[in-house]
């Protein structure tokens, strides 16, 4: 057991390493200052985390933010122009591997952008919630591809 679990550190931290800039992305880095805090949802009839932002991520909300990451297939989003973005590959993401819900947005792009497993830096405009659990903590509207990626 102590094989496996120091085998897939080093797993993790080689794909961290392959990825400098992403692992140093400023944008992810702020978004990941927040606390969950238990509270009763009426329609889920149960407690659910909600986010807890901190002032520095209040901040952003509303401001025009660039984030390098990769892009989520996620089937149910509207082809390319909503999808879903991710501080970390497919594999590692939120949904696949064991990262938090704040490595995650939603996307919303003015003009489709073109799916691809590498990364790139797209930037918009940045929507907190902590209110609406169908819907992810962080979303980016506007949104466009940063030339230098193309």
């Amino acid at each position: 057991m102590k094989n496996w679990l120091f085998a897939t550190a080093a797993l993790l931290f080689f794909l961290a390493a392959a990825h400098p800039a992403q692992a140093q992305d400023k944008a992810w880095k702020t978004l990941s200052k927040i606390t969950f805090k238990k509270e009763f949802n009426e329609a889920m009839g149960f407690k659910v985390d909600v986010p807890v932002f901190s002032e520095e991520v209040k901040n952003l909300e509303g401001q025009e933010v660039s984030i390098r990451g990769y892009i989520i297939p996620v089937e149910g989003y509207k082809g390319h122009k909503e999808f879903i973005f991710s501080a970390y590959p497919y594999s590692m993401c939120f949904f696949c591997g064991g990262a938090g819900p704040e490595t995650v947005m939603e996307v919303f792009a003015n003009e489709p952008i073109e799916y691809t497993a590498e990364p790139i830096t797209i930037r918009g405009k940045l929507e907190l919630n902590a209110t609406d659990i169908n819907r992810l903590i962080y979303a980016l509207t506007d949104v466009v591809q940063v030339e230098e990626d193309r």
